[in-house]
């Protein structure tokens, strides 16, 4: 029984532990994590055409899924690309960073894989929530005119009856 006390006693104290390192940094507030984003964002050099390609890129797939958005078919292939860009995404960052030199001024590609994240996958994993998004607005609005035509028909055999 002891053992047990000592366990949960352990526990507890760990837990403790572990929400006040939590409640201590978000009383530092977002400073530190604004302070990194601005540093990550000012190491990159945006001039260079590579890096514009890879935002024309973005952009274009972005306007491509809000253009098909009533296109299940074709938003559905879409979002398989895209996840499969994510997925690909660690061969990716691997490649470009033993051939970097030939296409960009310094080495964007570190073993963490940082750069590739938030420049590759991070635009592809929010194309894919947008494509999500608006494929449960369309079944909403599907759903919405199966009951109201589900409702009319049961109307119509009401008022045949009633007759």
């Amino acid at each position: 029984m002891e053992d047990l006390k000592r366990a949960v006693r352990e526990h507890v104290d760990l837990v403790a532990d572990l929400v006040e390192r939590v409640s201590a940094e978000l009383r530092s507030g977002f400073g530190p994590a604004i302070n990194g984003f601005v540093g990550f964002f000012h190491a990159i050099d945006w001039k260079e055409p590579w890096l514009i390609c890879l935002l024309l890129f973005h952009f274009t797939l972005l306007v491509t899924a809000i253009i098909s958005r009533k296109r299940v078919n074709f938003q559905f292939g879409l979002s398989i690309l895209a996840f499969s860009g994510v997925f690909l995404a660690e061969r990716i960052n691997g490649f470009l960073g033993k051939h970097w030199k030939s296409f960009a001024r310094q080495n964007y590609f570190d073993r963490n894989g940082l750069f590739i994240s938030v420049l590759w996958s991070g635009p592809l994993l929010l194309l894919s929530i947008i494509i999500i998004v608006s494929t449960l607005v369309s079944l909403c609005k599907l759903i919405v005119q199966w009951k109201r035509a589900e409702l009319r028909h049961r109307a119509r055999l009401s008022r045949g009856k009633q007759d």
